[in-house]
């Protein structure tokens, strides 16, 4: 019986590539969206590195817990302000555990 092609293998067939080089450049966009060298971060690309909706991130800014910049038009959240963000929920949480015990 012969084997049904997969989607991606029928794109790749389409588009005139290897169905592994597809699967290589798929790979590689996806790294991209969590590029470590970026300094400021689109709200999307901030919310998803905390897993986070872009609602509760917007919430975050509004509240004044997770900084951010204006460049141009648009807003912006420094990368190392989320590591910030992260250690400082961590600390609080050991701190309220340590006083619950």
């Amino acid at each position: 019986m012969p084997e049904i092609p997969l989607p991606i293998a029928l794109l790749a067939d389409a588009i005139g590539v290897t169905q592994q080089d597809l699967l290589r450049a798929l790979h590689a966009s996806t790294s991209a969206a969590h590029d470590p060298t970026l300094v400021a971060l689109t709200p999307e690309e901030a919310a998803r590195r905390l897993s986070v909706g872009r609602t509760t991130l917007f919430a975050l800014i509004a509240s004044g817990e997770i900084p951010s910049v204006k460049i141009g038009r648009s807003r912006r959240v420094p990368a190392e302000a989320l590591n910030d963000y992260v250690a400082a929920r961590a600390q609080l949480t050991r701190s309220t555990v340590a006083l619950a015990a």
